[in-house]
């Protein structure tokens, strides 16, 4: 059976370069960046010329870099590091209804643990922050304000230069997720967002698992929430995962600059998918039909008498890796909140399908897809008659 791999947002397969980026570091350059001797120094020496070489990316200083082991971890240390570090000036944060989890449960752990109260803000019919909503929200005890760059889910681009603007306007810390930015869209630096703090991902284009990254602006230094040890400047404990990082600086100084997603041609391949989803009955496109308003390698739809595991399953069975908003576990689904968020019923949360094109998509997989997908769900609804 021919794999068609359409999962780009859940992760993508490592470079070529970025691989043999990292081989120093399983190689002669072993050692712990932390220790003395020239075993250690070596690792060290390459710790420090990956840090240098993302900030001249980046545009940034080097001691603005926090290396982490993801996504996750940098929102966390950035929601979390910052708003108890702030506490004593405000306990209010302001985030949106469509926000990833690793935004969503340190909000939520913070209002239930640590006092904060956080406004979640609404979004419009493709996802998308009004900054005027942010603006309006913001009050003298707000500390901090979080929105991502682009959705995970439905692939909505966010005003973030915008809503950092007035944040900076308003003397409140913006954070932006960018996870889903950094290799899909054009990117000058990271003064570009207007944020005080920016995470990302390396995995999510063509780098290695367990690397990730936090922007923090000078002279803002969040307190750590992992203890234990004085790395990255007494801010992450932890010995540097030294092979993740050098991947993750190739990653960023390969495809920052120029995206590794050929947006334009897959926005042209996706319209493909789009098309054959509006000739479906009961299935409907969700996000933004405009392509300036969206990642266009991402497409996704719902389906009314369905489900999200009954649609992944046939799409498998067809060799084509999809992904859902659902989070599905021991064969129950979560309803997808992000398409809550849009107004739509539990339902219809429950029924959603994601696909998104990456650099080794080809026109062929699209045609198939296309051409297979009215029979994918009509199966998938016969099966929840």
């Amino acid at each position: 059976m021919r794999t068609i791999y359409l999962d780009y947002n859940a992760t993508t397969p490592l470079d070529a370069r970025v691989r043999e980026a990292m081989q120093p570091a399983f190689e002669e350059a072993w050692g712990n960046p932390s220790s003395v001797h020239h075993v250690g120094q070596s690792a060290r020496a390459l710790l420090d010329e990956a840090r240098e070489r993302v900030a001249a990316t980046l545009k940034c200083k080097p001691s603005e870099l926090i290396f982490t082991s993801g996504g996750s971890e940098s929102t966390n240390l950035a929601l979390l590091g910052m708003a108890r570090q702030l506490r004593s000036h405000g306990r209010h944060i302001i985030t949106s209804a469509v926000e990833h989890d690793a935004v969503l449960h340190p909000c939520e752990y913070l209002a239930n643990y640590d006092g904060f109260e956080v406004t979640f803000l609404p979004v419009d019919g493709v996802g998308r922050v009004s900054p005027d909503a942010v603006r309006e929200a913001i009050r003298p005890d707000t500390v901090l304000v979080s929105i991502m760059a682009a959705n995970n889910e439905l692939g909505t681009i966010q005003p973030v230069a915008e809503i950092g603007a007035l944040c900076a306007e308003n003397g409140v810390l913006f954070h932006t997720d960018a996870v889903q930015w950094f290799g899909k869209l054009p990117l000058i630096g990271v003064a570009d967002f207007q944020a005080d703090l920016v995470s990302l991902c390396a995995h999510k284009f063509h780098g290695p698992k367990g690397a990730g990254l936090l922007y923090a602006k000078s002279p803002l230094n969040p307190d750590p929430i992992l203890h234990g040890g004085a790395h990255e400047n007494e801010r992450r404990a932890g010995t540097e995962n030294l092979p993740a990082i050098l991947g993750l600086a190739e990653a960023i100084v390969q495809f920052v600059p120029a995206p590794v997603f050929p947006m334009a041609q897959l926005g042209e391949w996706s319209n493909l998918l789009i098309d054959s989803v509006d000739s479906i009955e009961g299935a409907s496109f969700i996000g933004d039909r405009d392509p300036n308003g969206r990642l266009q390698n991402t497409f996704s739809f719902v389906v009314e008498d369905s489900d999200s595991i009954a649609l992944l399953s046939g799409l498998d069975l067809e060799g084509v890796c999809a992904s859902s908003g659902s989070a599905c576990s021991s064969g129950s689904v979560t309803p997808s909140h992000v398409v809550k968020a849009l107004g739509a019923s539990d339902s219809a949360a429950n029924a959603l399908v994601r696909l998104s094109l990456g650099r080794e998509t080809s026109l062929e997989d699209v045609k198939l897809v296309a051409n297979f997908l009215p029979r994918v769900v009509a199966q998938a609804r016969g099966t929840n008659k």
